[in-house]
Formats: structure tokens, sequence, C-alpha cells
């Protein structure tokens, strides 16, 4: 895949490798960052805590960082390999999901952002773009790039203008409840095949995020819309899954009735949707892009790595702790 200062490639082991044994992971996903870009657009502070964060946690609804390293060009983050594709892609193919199978994909989120907001972590980046599907067809969260250690509220303007809560849009300070909001978006964008709120600029969205008018499609049940309403309360302190209970109210409202989730976290339940997989190495579920030219990469490549104590790094110390 690609993005604004960098992408992310399928790696596997060499088969020289000292960990390149039988029954060990021999595919990964391997995030690289150029260093100039990441600066060039004020983004040091987002990758270290990216980071920071993906190196002290551990879930299973959410990639695992393996390692990261650097050379004078790039950063590069080692991580789990999730081969079934992004749930934007099957979402669109699918239409719209049905109550059972949001219900599948949204417990599992619930589960991860209890997890998060225990460490005071906020992610600010729930979207169908970042939820990867595994071979069994559970959900991770991956790109942690926008995520933060928040003890009480934070003021920067970042995330996707269609999820954003409207405590982010008006800088009133915001914290771990925009999430919550951003769970009503998903739910309904799964449920109806969109997100309630769009328009062609980002400022419509913002307007229309701020409106708060909501259109609700006749065959949308009262438990779904319930839920949805709790999450998309425009005051955060009546926001659900920021009220005293926290997730746990999450967890106990009606519309979760009768999920095991306890099941679900020990990977027990049968995913409503199983991805095409057959190998560690498939690509079959992402679109296939060209690969970068060996010289934009040369911690990755042997005959160049030799050679990168000779480069400056124009980026100075800014990086020194990958």
């Amino acid at each position: 895949g690609t993005g604004t200062f960098g992408r992310v490639l399928l790696v596997r082991l060499r088969s020289t490798s000292p960990h390149a044994q039988p029954g060990v992971q021999q595919h990964f996903a391997m995030k690289v960052l150029r260093k100039t870009e990441v600066v060039r657009l004020r983004q040091v502070t987002h990758v270290q805590a990216e980071r920071f964060i993906l190196s002290r946690i551990q879930h299973p609804f959410i990639v695992d960082l393996y390692a990261t390293f650097s050379d004078p060009f790039n950063v590069y983050m080692l991580l789990s390999y999730v081969p079934g594709g992004e749930l934007f892609s099957h979402l669109r193919r699918a239409g719209r999901f049905t109550p059972d199978v949001t219900r599948f994909y949204l417990a599992g989120i619930v589960l991860a952002l209890r997890y998060l907001h225990s460490y005071n972590i906020i992610y600010r980046d729930l979207k169908p773009e970042n939820l990867l599907l595994d071979h069994r067809g559970y959900l991770r969260i991956a790109d942690f790039g926008f995520s933060k250690i928040v003890d009480d509220r934070t003021w920067t303007l970042c995330g996707t203008p269609e999820y954003l809560a409207p405590e982010i849009i008006q800088s009133s300070g915001h914290g771990k409840a925009v999430d919550w909001w951003a769970c009503g978006i998903l739910t309904y964008e799964m449920l109806v095949g969109y997100p309630p709120f769009f328009d062609d600029n980002p400022f419509g969205i913002y307007e229309k995020i701020l409106r708060g008018k909501i259109h609700w499609p006749k065959e949308m049940d009262h438990r779904s819309k319930d839920l949805i309403k709790g999450f998309l309360n425009p005051d955060r302190s009546k926001r659900l899954g920021n009220l005293r209970g926290g997730a746990d109210d999450v967890l106990i409202h009606d519309w979760f009735r009768g999920v095991d989730w306890v099941a679900l976290e020990r990977g027990e339940i049968r995913a409503p949707l199983i991805p095409v997989v057959t190998s560690s190495a498939d690509t079959r579920n992402f679109t296939n892009l060209p690969l970068p030219d060996p010289s934009d990469l040369p911690g990755l490549i042997p005959s160049l790595a030799g050679r990168l104590h000779e480069i400056p790094d124009s980026t100075g110390d800014l990086f020194a702790n990958f």
C-alpha cells in the first residue's frame, strides 16, 4: 500500500536468517516512511508516538510491532502482515453489512478500544480503511499514526473528516470520547453503506457534523438506531462509552445482547466472512502496486546497506530512537 509519506511492503525473512525456522512467522508488513517527507509534513511527533505506543501494547485485535530501524533516508516498522484485506474493500463489495455481521466487527473494535483506553491511549483514526481482516476473518486495527497517550485532553486537529467528533472540529479539547463517536460513524457506515455525514469538501462535512442531522433509513431497527445515537451524542459527557461505566456501558448495551465477549477475545467464534487466503504471503485481498526502486530502500538491500554509514542523515537526531 501507499500513503502520504510512505508505503507498506510485504517482506519475508531470508532463508539464511537465524530467525527463519519452521513454525516461526515468515512474512511481515514493512512500513517505510521517508524521513524528509515526515519532517516536511510536520509528522515527526506522530511517527514517534506510533512507534512508542505500538511497542508497548499487545492485543489480539491490534497489529503487532516486531521491530523498528532506520537508515539515512527512511524509518522502518516491521508489523504483522494481515492478509485478509481492508474492511473497507469487503464493505464496498457487500454494499452494506447485516446487523449480525456489523455486531461481530464492532464487538472486536470495542474490546480493542477498551484495552487502549485503559492505558490512556486514544486511537483517533477509526475507519474501514484502517481495519484489516486476518485469515480467520477477525479484525485487527492498524495505522497508529494519530494515536496519542492523553491523561485529560488534547487539541490537535487530526483524523478523517467524516469521522471527526464535534469537539475536534470546534478545537475545544478532546479525549477518549472521540473514539466512541467514531464507533457511531463506523456502525452507521457498516449498516447503511456510507457514513452519516458526507459532502464534496471537508468544510461541508464539518458543517453537517456540527448540525447533527442524521438520515435514518426506514429499515434500520430500533436497537441499532439507539446504539448509534448513544455514540453520536454531541455532548461528550453523555456519550455512550464516555459515561461513568466507560467501555463496560457499551458491552452491556442491548444491541450487543448475546455476544460472548470472552469467546470473542479468545478467537473462538466463527467470523461471518472468511477471506480467501491460501498462504501467509497471499496478497490477493490488496491492490498490487509496483515495487519501489531498490535505491529508495537502502536499509532493505544488503548490497546498499553496507555503505549507509557513508551517507549523512539530513534529519539529524530526530529519529535517533528508531
